[in-house]
C-alpha cells in the first residue's frame, strides 16, 4: 500500500511538473496581454491592474489582423482538407495493394520530412515566381501540403493495416465495390485517426511562418503569424510587446478550444487502430 501510494503520488507529480513547464509560456503571454501598454515590463505574476487596451490594439490601426485571421483560417483548412482527401486515398492504397519496393515506397515518403524547410525555399521562391505564384494562396498551401502529406500518409497507412481486410470483404459479398467498401466501412472505422491527422495537419499549417513570410510580400495575403511578427508600435519603431502578446493568444486559444473539445477523439486515434 506504502509502494503503491508513493508511486502514484510521484506519478501525479510527474504529471504536474509537465503541466507548468508546458502552460507556463502560455500563462506569461496571457497575462502580459491583460497589462496596460505602461506597464508591459511588469514581472509580477499577476497584473497590478487589468486592461484589454491590448487586445483592442490589435484589431485597430492597420495592422489588418482581421484579415490575416482570415487568411490563416483558409490556408490551414485548404491544406488540411488536400491532405486528408489525398493521404487517405494514397494510405489506403499503401495499405491493402501488394506490389513491388512497396516498403521502399514508404521509405522514401518517410525520408521527405528529413530535409529542413528552409533548404527548399529558395527553389520554390524561383519556382512560384515563374510560374507567377507569389501572394496567392496556393503559394502557401502547397509547401504545407507537401510537409504535411508524409506525415499523414505514414501515419494513416500502419492505422489502414490494423483493420481486418475481412470486414471489406463481407461488404463486397453482399455487393459492395471495392469503392463503396472503403466510403461505407474503412472510412467510419478509420475517422480516429483521420481525425487525428487532420487536427495535426491544421495546427501545424495554422502555425506556419516561414513560407507565408517568404511567400507574400502584400499585407492583405499575410497570415496571423506573419502579422503579428510586422506589429509596429506607436512610434513606428518600438516593440509593442503587449499586442503582440494579445494576438498570440488570440492565435492560440481557437487551437486550445478545438484540442480540448475533440481531445477524446484525438487520444483514440493515437492509441486505437484496431477492431475488437
Amino acid at each position: 500500500m506504502s509502494g503503491s501510494l508513493t508511486r502514484r503520488t510521484l506519478a501525479y507529480l510527474g504529471f504536474a511538473l509537465v503541466a507548468l513547464y508546458c502552460l507556463a509560456p502560455f500563462y506569461w503571454m496571457t497575462i502580459s496581454a491583460f497589462r496596460r501598454p505602461q506597464d508591459q515590463f511588469d514581472n509580477t505574476i499577476v497584473p497590478v491592474r487589468w486592461s484589454v487596451e491590448n487586445f483592442t490594439a490589435v484589431f485597430s490601426g492597420g495592422n489588418g489582423f482581421g484579415r490575416a485571421l482570415l487568411n490563416s483560417l483558409i490556408v490551414a483548412g485548404a491544406t488540411t482538407a488536400l491532405t486528408l482527401l489525398i493521404g487517405t486515398v494514397t494510405a489506403y492504397a499503401l495499405a491493402r495493394l501488394d506490389f513491388r519496393f512497396k516498403n521502399a515506397v514508404l521509405g522514401l515518403i518517410i525520408a521527405t520530412t528529413m530535409f529542413p524547410g528552409i533548404s527548399q525555399l529558395v527553389p520554390l521562391l524561383k519556382l512560384f515566381t515563374d510560374i507567377n505564384w507569389i501572394n496567392t494562396y496556393q503559394a502557401m498551401v502547397v509547401p504545407s501540403l507537401g510537409f504535411a502529406l508524409p506525415l499523414s500518409v505514414w501515419l494513416l497507412t500502419a492505422f489502414f493495416r490494423q483493420l481486418p481486410f475481412e470486414l471489406e470483404q463481407a461488404a463486397m459479398v453482399d455487393g459492395c465495390t471495392r469503392g463503396q467498401a472503403f466510403r461505407k466501412i474503412v472510412i467510419p472505422l478509420a475517422a480516429p485517426g483521420v481525425f487525428t491527422t487532420a487536427i495535426l495537419t491544421f495546427i501545424a499549417a495554422w502555425n506556419e511562418f516561414l513560407i507565408a513570410l517568404s511567400m507574400v510580400n502584400e499585407k492583405e495575403m499575410q497570415t496571423a503569424t506573419v502579422a503579428i511578427s510586422k506589429f509596429a508600435g506607436v512610434s513606428g519603431f518600438d516593440q509593442p510587446f503587449g499586442t503582440q502578446m494579445a494576438a498570440g493568444v488570440i492565435v492560440t486559444v481557437p487551437l486550445i478550444v478545438v484540442v480540448l473539445v475533440f481531445q477524446r477523439r484525438i487520444i483514440a486515434g493515437l492509441t486505437a487502430g484496431g477492431v475488437k
